[in-house]
């Protein structure tokens, strides 16, 4: 299965346990495939060095840099696909519906309202990570 992970997914995962961490070290097993973009990891980046995650950055033992680049270890890179704006309440969630296409993804992983809203696009499913947790044990 093809997925693109939303940033917010990522930043859960790599700094809480739970249902993101989960996928995450499902991705890393070969069960899944994630995808992400050169936005999306310079997204991933900023939001990492947040105040309101500091502290749990450094209780990761990690730097932000270190916690991208193990990230981008098991995420394949791709190129956006070129698309018009889709969520007008939050245009950034368009990279990730850009990278999804790109990717030719079979979802997108995300907690964010606006895009679990629209449930899919373009054939893409639009799922919780609960939900994508599911599939790929089925």
């Amino acid at each position: 299965m093809r997925a693109v992970a939303d940033t917010n997914t990522v930043v859960s995962g790599l700094l809480w346990t739970g249902a993101p961490r989960a996928l995450l070290i499902a991705a890393r097993a070969g069960k899944l495939s994630l995808y992400t973009s050169a936005t999306l990891l310079d997204e991933l980046s900023e939001v990492l060095t947040r105040a309101k995650f500091t502290k749990r950055v450094t209780a990761s033992n990690m730097s932000v840099e270190r916690l991208v680049r193990r990230y981008a270890q098991f995420a394949q890179r791709v190129i956006p696909a070129s698309i018009e704006p889709v969520i007008l309440a939050d245009p950034d969630d368009d990279q990730v519906i850009a990278c999804a296409i790109a990717a030719r993804a079979d979802l997108i992983i995300s907690g964010d309202r606006h895009l679990r809203d629209i449930e899919s696009h373009q054939g893409i499913r639009i799922v919780s990570t609960g939900e994508a947790l599911q599939m790929i044990t089925q």
